[in-house]
C-alpha cells in the first residue's frame, strides 16, 4: 500500500519550462494548485506576464492533488441554513455559483483537450439511516420550492440498492449537475495549458515574505531565488505550511487545516465494479464524519472521508487507512479482504462558517478557504479573480463578505481532538 496519492502517482508529471525568476511581472500568483494555475491561466490569456510561485516540487500536489476526485455542485453547508442567515437570493446566487464552477471546470477541460476523464454523472447524497431521509426530502423540496435546483431528486432505498451494491442505505438525494475527473491528469493539464499561453510557472520557488510597496497593489515577494516584484499578487495558497507566518498569519488565523484521508483498491474488473456502483456516480454519507466514493477509470473504487481529526503525516495516513479499511468492509462487505493500493491524507482548509472567502486585503487579492468542496469552485475562482483583479469586481461571487479570525486559533490547530469528539458526538446522537 503505498503511502501516496493515485492522481499524482498516476498521471505525468507536468515539467514547467525553466526560466530564472523574473524580477518584475504584472501578476505573480502565490500557490500552484487549481485555484492558482486557473487564474495563471486566465491572465495569461489576457497577455499579462505571470509568474506562479509553487513551494512544492510539483504543481497540484496538495489540496489539489490529494482529494476524492469529486466535483460536485451544491453547498457544502444545507442550502436552507444559509437562507436562513443570509436570505434566499444570497443563498440561491451561492448556489448556482457551484453549478457555474462545474461548468467551468467542463469549458476548461472542452476548451484546452484536458485527457482527464471527466464526466457528469451527478452526486447521490445517501441516509445511512432511516431518520436521515425526512432531512434530505426536505432539502430537496426547499431547493425546488426556491427555484435554485429544479433537477434534484430523492431516491428511495430500492432505486439506490440498484445502483449501489449495499445495504446500509436508506435512500438518498441526487444532485444531477455534479461530476468527476482524474484530479492528477487534469492538474497536468491545466498547467500545460497555462504555461502554453505564456505563464511561467515556478516549483520550489516558497514565498517567504511580501513586502508592499506604498499604498496599492504592487508587492515585492521574497524567496530563496531572489525576489519578484508584481503590480498585483494573487494568494492561492489554501491551508498551506510553507513559507512566513508574517506574511500570511492573517489568512491562517482564518482556515483550519482538517486532514481527510483516502484509500485505493486495487483495480476491480470492468464487470465487478460496473456491479458496485452502477451509475457511476459520486457519493457520500450524510454525517459529519462521513465517508465519499467513487470509481476510477481503471475500475478502482477510492473510498475515503474524515477518518480522524488529525493533520496528515505517513503514520497519520496509515492509522487513518486501517480506518476506512473497517469502514470499506462495513460498506461493501462483498468486497472481501480487496487489497488497498493507495493510502493518503491531505489537508482540508476549513473556514468557521464552511464557505469559501475571496477578496482583497491591504492590497493583496485572496480566494481560499474550500472547505472539503473546492476541486470545482478553486478552478472557477481562480477565473473569476482573474477577472476581479482586472476590473470586474462583480466578478467575484464571495466578494464582500466578513472574515473574522477564529477563537483561540494561533499557530498549530491544538483544538482537533476536541472537534472530532464534538462531531463523533453530533452524529451518534443525530
Amino acid at each position: 500500500m503505498k503511502l501516496d496519492s493515485y492522481w499524482t502517482d498516476s498521471a505525468p508529471a507536468f515539467s514547467p519550462a525553466v526560466h530564472a525568476l523574473p524580477g518584475q511581472v504584472d501578476v505573480a500568483i502565490v500557490g500552484g494548485g487549481f485555484t492558482g494555475l486557473s487564474a495563471a491561466l486566465a491572465f495569461a490569456r489576457r497577455g499579462a506576464r505571470v509568474a506562479v510561485l509553487e513551494a512544492g516540487t510539483r504543481v497540484a500536489a496538495e489540496a489539489s492533488g490529494r482529494n476524492g476526485g469529486h466535483v460536485n455542485n451544491g453547498l457544502a453547508v444545507d442550502y436552507a441554513d444559509v437562507a436562513a442567515k443570509v436570505g434566499i437570493a444570497k443563498a440561491r446566487a451561492w448556489y448556482h455559483a457551484y453549478d457555474a464552477a462545474v461548468d467551468t471546470v467542463a469549458r476548461l477541460v472542452r476548451e484546452e483537450a484536458i485527457d482527464c476523464d471527466f464526466m457528469r454523472h451527478g452526486k447521490l447524497k445517501l441516509a445511512t439511516r432511516a431518520n436521515q431521509m425526512g432531512a434530505l426530502e426536505r432539502s430537496a423540496q426547499r431547493l425546488i420550492d426556491d427555484g435554485v435546483d429544479t433537477e434534484v431528486e430523492i431516491l428511495d432505498a430500492a432505486s439506490v440498492r440498484g445502483e449501489v451494491q449495499s445495504e446500509r442505505f436508506h435512500g438518498g438525494l441526487l444532485y444531477k449537475r455534479s461530476g468527476q475527473m482524474h484530479m492528477g491528469r487534469f492538474a497536468q493539464g491545466l498547467a500545460t495549458a497555462a504555461q502554453r499561453h505564456g505563464a511561467q510557472i515556478h516549483t520550489g520557488t516558497a514565498v517567504e515574505r511580501i513586502e508592499r510597496l506604498g499604498q496599492g497593489h504592487a508587492h515585492r515577494l521574497h524567496t530563496a531565488r531572489g525576489t519578484v516584484t508584481a503590480q498585483q499578487v494573487l494568494l492561492a495558497t489554501g491551508a498551506t505550511r510553507h513559507g512566513g507566518y508574517g506574511s500570511f498569519g492573517w489568512l491562517r488565523r482564518r482556515i483550519v487545516p482538517i486532514g481527510s484521508f483516502i484509500v485505493v483498491t486495487e483495480p476491480l474488473g470492468a464487470e465487478r465494479a460496473q456491479a458496485l456502483l452502477a451509475a457511476r456516480r459520486t457519493y457520500t454519507t450524510v454525517a459529519n464524519i462521513h465517508h465519499y466514493f467513487r470509481l476510477t477509470a481503471d475500475h478502482r473504487l477510492v473510498f475515503g472521508g474524515r477518518a480522524r481529526f488529525a493533520i496528515s503525516s505517513p503514520q497519520s495516513d496509515a492509522a487513518s487507512g486501517e480506518i476506512l479499511r473497517a469502514g470499506l468492509a462495513e460498506t461493501f462487505p462483498q468486497l472481501g479482504a480487496v487489497r488497498l493500493d493507495y493510502c493518503w491524507g491531505g489537508l482540508v482548509d476549513m473556514t468557521q462558517d464552511r464557505l469559501p472567502h475571496a477578496g482583497e486585503r491591504d492590497g493583496l487579492y485572496y480566494a481560499m478557504g474550500y472547505s472539503g468542496h473546492g476541486t470545482q469552485m478553486s478552478v472557477h475562482m481562480g477565473e473569476r479573480m482573474a477577472a476581479v483583479m482586472n476590473g470586474d469586481a462583480n466578478a467575484n461571487p464571495w466578494q464582500d463578505r466578513a472574515w473574522p479570525a477564529i477563537p483561540g486559533h494561533f499557530g498549530a490547530p491544538w483544538f482537533l481532538p476536541a472537534v472530532g469528539l464534538y462531531y463523533s458526538l453530533k452524529d451518534k446522537l443525530a
